[in-house]
């Protein structure tokens, strides 16, 4: 039997693309062990352009359609189940679900479904049309937790706008430091981050505050999706609660 192949769309935004690819591979080898070239699995990876602009509004039906073409193109091409590196795009999920005849895997389950037990009160750290569509914040208070509403996306803009720039690391963490500030004065307990623009940033990040990555969460069960149906299972993706994940966190 051949192994699976995974299909990754990403592209959105441009400069997320190499990050997730890099966490993907850190998680095979953490999971089991990777090492030599053959050990890795096999990736297609569509970055797809989208229509998407950060000073005008987003025109969600061609938005989706984009999407939606960038999905299809990896099954066409023989991807065996599919993740989208991009949060926003998860606001059109059921439908881009259904567009699709293989599984595809959800950030924001996967994501929320990563937080601490103990967790409570949660900031959610995510690009501003991410925060506007509430995505994250129902399916927080949908799981019991506390969205803890801080008034800071005039800051995080600042920070995403300053890694599109390419700022220095300095100014990227002095910028990230005031949200940190932010997280501390607001009493959450537990940071939410759900753009992968960010994941380079807090992989470095220095704070007592637990931080959850919603894409090292979708990386994480990319692979536990590859072995498990490298091993002959049938999983559908989703959370660990719905899916037969063999590898816990």
């Amino acid at each position: 039997m051949s192994a699976p192949v995974i299909g990754i769309l990403a592209g959105m935004g441009p400069r997320s693309t190499g990050p997730f690819i890099d966490l993907v591979v850190t998680e095979c080898q953490r999971q089991y062990n990777a090492r030599h070239d053959v050990d890795f699995p096999k990736m297609l990876i569509c970055s797809q352009p989208t229509p998407f602009y950060e000073d005008r509004p987003i025109d969600h039906q061609a938005l989706e359609a984009a999407i939606t073409d960038g999905l299809q193109h990896l099954e066409q091409a023989g991807a065996d189940f599919l993740v989208i590196a991009c949060n926003t795009a998860h606001v059109y999920f059921s439908s881009l679900e259904r567009s699709v005849g293989v599984p595809l895997l959800n950030i924001v389950e996967l994501a929320v479904a990563a937080i601490p037990s103990h967790s409570r009160s949660v900031a959610l750290v995510a690009a501003r049309p991410t925060v506007e569509s509430s995505i994250f914040q129902n399916h927080l208070r949908q799981c019991g937790y506390h969205d803890a509403e801080i008034d800071w996306q005039a800051e995080v803009d600042d920070l995403l706008g300053a890694i599109r720039e390419t700022a220095p690391p300095a100014v990227l963490g002095q910028l990230w430091s005031k949200i940190i500030q932010r997280v501390q004065a607001g009493g959450a307990d537990t940071i939410l981050v759900a753009c992968l623009d960010l994941s380079g940033i807090i992989a470095h990040a220095s704070t007592q505050i637990p931080i959850i990555d919603a894409a090292q969460s979708l990386a994480h069960e990319t692979v536990s999706q590859w072995l498990h149906r490298k091993r002959g299972g049938t999983s559908s993706g989703g959370t660990k609660g719905e899916s037969d994940t063999l590898i816990d966190r």
